[in-house]
């Protein structure tokens, strides 16, 4: 058999608008969204308002790819998710699938942020027509890549995602009994993927279960399934289950079918900071809410680390949870002093320095009269770089904070993240090779305190030993270091890294 040829499919329109971008000062990007639909002639607009839902995951693209039973159709863009689609386009979509419908939210893990990179990737391969749409990140990419060239083969993208579709028309993956089984154990990586074939949905979720991914049930008795519950409520679906780690899920015609390709590993690896900073404060995530959760920690934080103070401040928003849940426990009165201008969002265009330091006083704003000659507990998700919580602080004493206690309702991040979240090298990251105290006087503030790993840990449902908590502890599941382009899974059972 000769090796095929990937053809990209046409699509409806380029969608290369290029606004909303670029997020405004963000220490941290949010992972992508994935979401799949079947057996609906509105899929698009069911994808158009899941992504809607789900756009704290990804602001850089978004794309909807359909079926009509036989064809598959689509389209991308850049930008958010209102910005990408009209109800015209949603129509002709709808009129284009009918059968099923995929969706995706970008920002960039691998790869660049331009609209090449944009998902649901739809191709041409020799076992037929696919789209994908991927939530996660390869370690193992680069090194199949360059085999694949090597052989010959074109890519259409720099990304990892496009990987997967090679290795899935690769003669080796199509002469197996189960083509995306055998792909999918040749994947070293997180990975929840969403497949669209002509006359099926295939949602698939790493071993390690790095990102979630969930199973819902419309009304009328269809299914969906999406990266977060979030994206159920606002269809009125009802939470089933979750896709669980090394299973494959079918959805087609005749309902939903399971298999595995992989054993469940002996460790799972479910994403710790789901729960910190990524997820909607109303989903559900690993078993457990993630409000609830969040409030849990700053609870806990108010344990570990008290002070007397005036105030607890919320760095809006993601501190909010754990700013709650941390007044609570310590009794002191809880103030929004802080004010996000909802209007800036993530779109600002930051060129240098100084204008990222605008960027931050133009999204938040302080209400000096709450906090001039007081006594402050902030409390906020994390802190990666530290460039904008400096920054921030920094505006809490020019408008006259008496006292700044920084609460961090995670543990320091010392450690890069090759599992999907767009962390900093190790060199940026300001916890490496500083402690506490060093910290501390970068910031500006009068004390530091990190939640531990003890602390954060026991806030979770599951066992400690099963969440991935190596950008803190660097204790990785998987060596970042020896990709391979051999099966990482052989007779279901996972090689794990130690």
């Amino acid at each position: 058999m000769t090796t095929p040829t990937i053809i990209s499919l046409p699509q409806l329109s380029a969608g290369t608008r290029a606004t909303g971008s670029s997020p405004l000062a963000y220490d941290k990007k949010e992972k992508c969204a994935v979401f799949g639909v079947w057996g609906r002639q509105d899929g698009a607009r069911l994808a158009y308002l899941a992504l809607y839902a789900m756009q704290h995951r990804g602001q850089e693209s978004s794309g909807i790819a359909v079926s009509d039973g036989e064809r598959l159709g689509g389209y991308t863009g850049m930008g958010l998710v209102p910005e990408v689609y009209d109800a015209g386009l949603l129509d002709r979509l709808d009129a284009e699938g009918g059968r099923g419908a995929i969706g995706h939210n970008r920002y960039s893990t691998a790869g660049g942020s331009i609209s090449c990179n944009a998902q649901p990737l739809l191709e041409n391969y020799v076992g037929g027509q696919v789209a994908l749409a991927h939530n996660g990140n390869l370690l193992n990419a680069d090194v199949l890549r360059q085999r694949f060239e090597e052989a010959g083969h074109l890519f259409h993208t720099t990304s990892d995602t496009e990987v997967i579709i090679h290795l899935l028309a690769s003669p080796r993956q199509q002469q197996s009994s189960d083509p995306i089984a055998a792909t999918l154990r040749r994947l070293q990586g997180a990975f929840s993927l969403v497949f669209l074939f002509p006359d099926r949905i295939e949602a698939c979720r790493d071993p390690w279960g790095w990102r979630p991914l969930s199973i819902g049930r419309l009304p009328d008795g269809k299914y969906v399934v999406a990266s977060e519950t979030v994206a159920f409520d606002v269809l009125g679906a009802e939470f089933m289950r979750e896709v669980e780690p090394g299973e494959i899920v079918t959805i087609d015609d005749h309902g939903v079918h399971s298999r595995r390709f992989a054993r469940m590993a002996d460790r799972q690896a479910y994403c710790v900071f789901e729960h910190v900073y990524f997820a909607n404060p109303a989903s559900q995530v690993f078993g457990q809410n993630v409000q609830v959760t969040r409030e849990r920690l700053g609870e806990i934080l108010a344990n570990e680390a008290p002070v007397k103070a005036d105030y607890v401040v919320p760095m809006p928003d993601s501190g909010r949870s754990a700013a709650l849940g941390y007044a609570r426990a310590s009794g002191v009165p809880y103030r929004e002093a802080i004010v996000p201008n909802r209007y800036v969002g993530r779109t600002f265009i930051k060129p240098s320095q100084k204008d990222r330091v605008a960027a931050v006083r133009l999204k938040l704003n302080i209400i000096a009269d709450l906090v001039r000659g007081k006594k402050l507990i902030i409390v906020d998700d994390s802190i990666v770089r530290g460039t904008t919580t400096k920054a921030k602080m920094d505006q809490l004493r020019a408008a006259g904070a008496k006292e700044i206690h920084l609460r961090i309702s995670c543990p320091a991040i010392r450690h890069p993240c090759y599992f999907g979240v767009d962390f900093a090298e190790r060199s940026q990251l300001v916890a490496t090779g500083k402690t506490e105290p060093q910290i501390r006087d970068y910031l500006g503030v009068d004390s530091l305190h990190y939640l531990t790993l003890d602390g954060l840990l026991s806030a979770m449902q599951r066992p400690g030993k099963h969440y991935c908590t190596a950008c803190y502890s660097g204790d990785y599941r998987l060596d970042p270091d020896h990709p391979t382009t051999e099966e990482v899974i052989e007779g279901g059972q996972v090689k794990m890294f130690t």
